[in-house]
C-alpha cells in the first residue's frame, strides 16, 4: 500500500494551493479514515483533518477551518486538500495518511499507511 501525497509548493500569502493524496496497492473503503498532517520545521506534527476515506469530512483543526476543505475522486483513489486563504504560518511539509479505522481518527499514532510528505511554503 502506497500513499503518493503532490501539489506542494511556494505560493504568496492569500493564495491557494490543492494538495493530491493518491492510494496505490489497494482500494480503500469507507471502513478506513484519512488524515491529512503537517509539520514545520522544529516543531510537531500537528492535525489538519480527518475524513472517511470514501468521503465526509467534519472534523478540522481550528487553525483551518473555514479555510481548508477536502474532496475525492473515487475513480482515482485519490483525496485532495484545498487551502485557501494561504498564512505563512501553513508552511510545513504536508502528510496524508490512512488508518483501518473509523472515522475520525485525529491521533497520528493510529494511522498505519503514510504519504512520503510535500512542501507547502507561503511567502507573506
Amino acid at each position: 500500500v502506497q500513499l503518493q501525497a503532490s501539489g506542494g509548493g511556494l505560493v504568496q500569502a492569500g493564495g491557494s494551493l490543492r494538495l493530491s493524496c493518491a492510494a496505490s496497492g489497494r482500494t480503500f473503503s469507507s471502513r478506513y479514515a484519512m488524515g491529512w498532517f503537517r509539520q514545520a520545521r522544529g516543531k510537531e506534527r500537528e492535525f489538519v483533518t480527518t475524513c472517511r476515506w470514501s468521503g465526509g469530512c467534519t472534523y478540522y483543526a481550528d487553525s483551518v477551518k473555514g479555510r481548508f476543505t477536502t474532496s475525492r475522486d473515487n475513480a482515482k483513489n485519490t483525496v485532495y486538500l484545498q487551502m485557501n486563504s494561504l498564512k505563512p504560518e501553513d508552511t510545513a511539509v504536508y502528510y496524508c495518511a490512512a488508518a483501518p479505522k473509523s472515522y475520525p481518527v485525529i491521533a497520528g499514532k493510529d494511522y498505519d499507511y503514510w504519504g512520503q510528505g510535500t512542501q507547502v511554503t507561503v511567502s507573506s
